[in-house]
């Protein structure tokens, strides 16, 4: 339902700021490694398992420098996207 609710938001004020302000969602293919996962979901087994943060960061600077009066109202996934701009490795 989360997803659902952003994914709303996205969609509409994509539409509402059309050419002024891009609207985007970004979403990790997996957990990221963060004090929640290492607290709550698993401990060190779970960190190893989960995405770093770079990976989200990096992503996340490819959208936030893209054109946001026409990069507006889409859904991307951290490692897709990274992909698509040409970074394969860490």
């Amino acid at each position: 339902m989360a997803k659902y609710g952003m994914s709303m938001c996205v969609l509409g004020m994509s539409l509402e700021y059309k050419g002024k302000v891009g609207f985007n969602a970004l979403w990790p293919r997996t957990a990221i490694s963060t004090a929640a996962v290492m607290n709550l979901l698993g401990g060190a087994h779970s960190v190893k398992a989960s995405r770093k943060v770079e990976i989200v960061a990096d992503a996340c600077y490819i959208i936030l420098t893209s054109d946001s009066k026409t990069n507006t109202g889409n859904f991307y996934i951290d490692d897709t996207l990274l992909r698509e701009n040409g970074v394969t490795e860490e």
